[in-house]
Parts: structure tokens; C-alpha cells; sequence
């Protein structure tokens, strides 16, 4: 039981860590947000002609 607590905790300090650095501009930047991961919202994919599968319907 010891061992495990000894892996579980760091591993969840990491995991906590990683999403804290991954949303620093959406959490603590007044009107930041999460940047959009569809295709209609990347320049380079609209350049190639590329669109998100939801309006390909």
C-alpha cells in the first residue's frame, strides 16, 4: 500500500501540473480561452480547402 501511495501521489502532482500549464492563458488572462481545435477554425486547413466533418453533412 505504501508503494502505491508512493507512485500515485507524484503521479496525480504531474497530471495536476501538466493541466495547470496547459490552461495558464484560460485561467489566469482576463477573457482567455481555450484555443479551438475544429478544422474551420485553422487558417492553414481553410487554405487547403480542409473543413470540420460536422458541416460536411
Amino acid at each position: 500500500m505504501k508503494i502505491m501511495l508512493l507512485t500515485l501521489v507524484p503521479a496525480i502532482a504531474l497530471i495536476g501540473l501538466a493541466v495547470l500549464a496547459m490552461g495558464v492563458k484560460a485561467l489566469f488572462i482576463k477573457g482567455g480561452r481555450f484555443p479551438s481545435g475544429h478544422a474551420h477554425d485553422i487558417p492553414a486547413l481553410r487554405r487547403r480547402g480542409i473543413g470540420c466533418a460536422h458541416d460536411e453533412r
